[in-house]
């Protein structure tokens, strides 16, 4: 059994930032194809357009929130992080990170924070097809 518990906010030191930049980019990627999928395979009629805007309006704030609260706290540190890893994403997926109380590998990781926004990007996709061929 794990002896060690790690505090929570505790990052290990070849890997101070947590997951990698292009997590983040994908993650939001998903959203936006989702609110896309969402337009092109639902506006049909002049109902559903508020339905479709405050769908998009979450969507938006659930993206925008994060990013202006790690914002905040960047321009709070002494010296603000870098964004940018000195390793290349296929040596970040090769190593682990810290999480709550153990730790995870970078790639599982990255599946785990992608696969419900894919899963539901993608799924929305498929109804949209299914809903335009019936």
């Amino acid at each position: 059994m794990n002896k060690h518990l790690a505090q929570r906010g505790e990052r290990s030191p070849e890997n101070p930032s947590g997951l990698h930049p292009l997590v983040y980019k994908a993650a939001i990627g998903f959203v936006a194809l989702f609110v896309i999928a969402a337009w092109l395979a639902f506006d049909r009629r002049s109902d559903i357009e508020l339905p479709l805007g405050i769908v998009s309006v979450l969507m938006l704030v659930a993206v925008l929130l994060p990013y202006l609260l790690w914002r905040v706290w960047r321009t709070g540190q002494a010296r603000p992080p870098t964004l940018r890893t000195n390793k290349g994403f296929g040596k970040w997926m090769e190593g682990s990170t810290q999480v709550w109380q153990s730790r995870l590998k970078n790639s599982d990781a990255a599946i785990d924070m992608l696969l419900p926004l894919a899963a539901m990007a993608l799924g929305l996709i498929a109804l949209g097809i299914v809903f335009a061929l019936s």
